[in-house]
């Protein structure tokens, strides 16, 4: 069977300045119909959005899954928690992890793959304000070593 490709939905860009991520899984989503359709269309938002373990599941909070524009009456409610698809094992692994001190689980992207609504989400530890200073000065050393070596490559 070929391995079916990936597209990018959402990504939540702010999960990895604020938080560590130590390890990431994949989830499939329990939506309805309309949720898909309003996913589909990029309508979805994950900055807000953690995931929570409770007993034997995993569920999303937080995530705003806009209101199809197409949809009727029936239409689903924006903020409600989805639950996720894991293995039980994966769920044992987070909850072990989730109740050590700072670990949290968040969600990195949502995409689709083989026609699925798919949720990358990564067990990260929150960040301190002297570890977001040193990414960002990485950040800043490593723009201005590309922009010379850029330069100079140039001049020859």
């Amino acid at each position: 069977m070929p391995k079916s490709s990936s597209t990018v939905l959402v990504a939540n860009r702010r999960a990895r300045r604020e938080f560590l991520v130590t390890e990431t899984l994949n989830a499939g989503m329990a939506l309805k119909g309309t949720e898909v359709k309003s996913a589909r269309a990029g309508r979805v938002s994950l900055t807000d959005a953690y995931c929570r373990v409770r007993g034997t599941e995993v569920v999303l909070v937080g995530a705003h899954f806009a209101p199809y524009s197409h949809g009727n009456i029936n239409n689903h409610d924006p903020l409600r928690e989805r639950r996720l698809l894991l293995h039980r094992r994966e769920i044992k692994h987070l909850k072990r992890q989730v109740e050590q001190k700072g670990f949290t689980v968040i969600p990195l992207k949502m995409y689709l793959s083989g026609g699925l609504v798919k949720l990358q989400i990564g067990l990260a530890r929150g960040k301190r304000q002297h570890d977001k200073r040193q990414d960002l000065a990485r950040r800043e050393v490593k723009r201005r070593l590309d922009q010379t070596l850029k330069q100079y490559r140039s001049i020859q």
